[in-house]
């Protein structure tokens, strides 16, 4: 079988209607399998003022937005009849399956009766979400049910090896392979540090700028950046907070940590450019499955610490081009932050190893383990 008689169904919780770094790669993705010739349809709920064009077809399925103050995402109530039969007409013979909410199950119960192929990709840690809303109690169902999840697809595809681990303790057996992530080496490097820029919003020459980059939302560890900033003050350790981002935790995050400047979300050139100008780049997060921010801050020469957890361990030389420390220790994260604010030998070869290893990293590469992982799941089943 050839790529160009792949017929791919591609289902997703939110493939352009807010951005965020699953669906950048989902439409990367997208582009790179049209551009070896493969058919793709994209199955999503949509909205009327997206944040982005989508790459290739797009279907809309029906959805409503999710309450409890997170809004800006919707979710499928499952796979209606319309959509049933627009697959049925598109006659996919592999089914990819982004997120595992209604609609993802809903179409791997589609493929399974159907007999069609199914690849599943993991790109969020859901299980770990309910912890940061006072919820941590339902984790062990919710990994209950993403194993029974990833058990009934032919194949799963993940970003970094640590998930692939995370999947086995977990229980699942399925077949699992690497779909790691690029990095646009254009805009994101090291010439793109710009201290007209930091100057503009308040940033000496010779501050140390500390950086966030993500969607403000607690899962991404905002409680615990409040918390090592508050401890870096405490010490009279001289450095300024950068975030760079936007979401619906703004003001409570704004109320942690009232020193900190707020760029608002930056995109392409602009979004390099704010990397560039970091001095440190902190990511306590544990959800990440691969970590795009974290190697978009390596590709530019900013040294990383981040918390010991999948993603961050794939990409993270302890002592090498950053720290990891355990995910809440607040003195360990403010231990190696002041190392490499303080010591500007070490910063800047913690930098520049991090942008050696970042050279490894590149989106086409990535983008053709997905359509091998296909190939091979067809070859499997004798198609």
């Amino acid at each position: 079988m050839q790529p160009t008689d792949l017929r791919v169904a591609l289902f997703s919780g939110n493939y352009n209607y807010t951005r965020d770094g699953a669906n950048q790669a989902l439409n990367l993705l997208v582009g790179y399998l049209l551009s070896q010739g493969v058919t793709v349809r994209v199955y999503s709920p949509t909205s009327r003022k997206p944040a982005f064009a989508p790459t290739g077809d797009l279907v809309k399925v029906p959805a409503f937005k999710i309450p409890g103050g997170r809004d800006e995402y919707k979710l499928a109530r499952g796979m209606p009849a319309a959509t049933r039969a627009d697959v049925a007409a598109f006659a996919p013979n592999i089914i990819h399956v982004s997120a595992p909410e209604f609609l993802g199950h809903r179409a791997v119960s589609y493929a399974r009766r159907h007999n069609i192929a199914s690849i599943a990709s993991l790109h969020t840690r859901f299980e770990t979400y309910p912890r940061y809303y006072g919820l941590g109690f339902v984790e062990p169902q919710i990994i209950r049910v993403l194993t029974r999840f990833y058990n009934r697809v032919d194949e799963v595809v993940v970003p970094s090896p640590s998930i692939g681990v995370l999947l086995r303790e977990w229980g699942v057996t399925t077949p699992i392979d690497i779909w790691s992530r690029g990095i646009d080496h254009d805009r994101f490097e090291p010439a793109r540090r710009d201290l007209a820029w930091r100057r503009a919003l308040g940033i000496g020459d010779d501050d140390k700028v500390v950086g966030f980059l993500g969607r403000l939302v607690k899962e991404k560890g905002l409680d615990i950046f409040a918390d090592v900033a508050t401890e870096l003050r405490r010490r009279g350790v001289a450095h300024k907070v950068l975030v760079i981002g936007k979401g619906p935790a703004q003001d409570w995050f704004a109320g942690r940590v009232p020193e900190a400047v707020f760029a608002g979300f930056l995109t392409g050139d602009d979004l390099g450019r704010a990397v560039a100008s970091m001095d440190v780049f902190f990511n306590p997060s544990v959800t990440e499955t691969f970590g795009n921010v974290t190697t978009e801050a390596m590709a530019a020469g900013v040294p990383v610490v981040a918390a010991r957890a999948t993603g961050a361990v794939d990409l993270i030389e302890d002592g090498v081009n950053g720290y990891l420390v355990p995910p809440r220790d607040v003195n360990a994260y403010a231990d190696a932050i002041q190392r490499l604010v303080e010591n500007d030998d070490a910063r800047r070869a913690a930098g520049a190893a991090g942008h050696a290893k970042a050279a490894n990293y590149d989106w086409d590469s990535a983008n053709q383990a997905v359509l091998d992982a296909y190939l091979k799941v067809l070859a499997k089943r004798g198609v």
